[in-house]
């Protein structure tokens, strides 16, 4: 054993501080459903900053140092406050804020987004099944993204108006009737949050063939 670990040390160490790099700078996530769609695809990997809010200690959420502020608009990935697992999802709301969902019509503190470039899909949620959906720009209070809207709506197209608690953030999905959010896991706290993501690193379409998407690679998430 000791023979193995000698001859294989150079290895082991570079595995160890990837390992390590991973945890605090950077880290790629595949992201395997269709929540954020259309800004993220099932099968692209994400760019993960982890220095974007917070130094943390690796393998922990404990925070050394704040380095910066979520900001409205957002990708973060980030652990649901329900049961664990990681997610992605856009910020937008920041402690304070009043959020509120009337007819599928996002309000921010009262003031409700303004919606343009219309366009008409059909979407794939599950094998087999195909659905009508909408695609928007959003634009409120300085954040503008792409989301979409599936017809009809169903049970998410209202919601609140609810006020975000201090340290605290409202996450959505930009594919807002098939986004498992704020809407149903709640308020995500600040040391939930892992980092914001940038890019996509690569892409692969694997709900058919997994046919890699070269238009996607290294692409920057919302470049205006």
């Amino acid at each position: 054993m000791k023979t193995w670990l000698r001859n294989n040390r150079g290895v082991l160490i570079f595995i160890v501080c990837l390992g390590l790099f991973r945890t605090a700078v950077a880290d790629w996530n595949p992201v395997p459903t269709g929540s954020m769609r259309p800004t993220i695809l099932e099968g692209d990997v994400v760019l993960v900053n982890r220095l974007a809010y917070d130094l943390k200690v690796p393998l922990t959420d404990f925070s050394l140092a704040r380095l910066g502020e979520p900001q409205r608009g957002d990708i973060a990935t980030f652990s649901s406050p329900k049961d664990g697992t990681r997610l992605i999802k856009r910020i937008v709301g920041l402690p304070g804020d009043t959020i509120e969902i009337r007819d599928n019509t996002l309000l921010v503190n009262g003031q409700p987004a303004s919606y343009s470039n219309l366009d008409y899909v059909t979407e794939q949620p599950r094998p087999g099944v195909y659905v009508k959906a909408t695609r928007v720009t959003e634009q409120v209070i300085g954040s503008r993204r792409e989301v979409q809207f599936f017809s009809p709506a169903g049970p998410a197209s209202s919601f609140g108006p609810v006020q975000v608690p201090n340290g605290e953030y409202f996450m959505m999905g930009d594919n807002r009737n098939n986004s498992e959010d704020s809407r149903y896991i709640g308020f995500v706290p600040r040391e939930n949050l892992i980092g914001r993501a940038g890019r996509i690193l690569v892409s692969a379409d694997i709900k058919r063939d997994w046919s890699p998407r070269p238009e996607r690679t290294f692409s920057r998430l919302n470049p205006e």
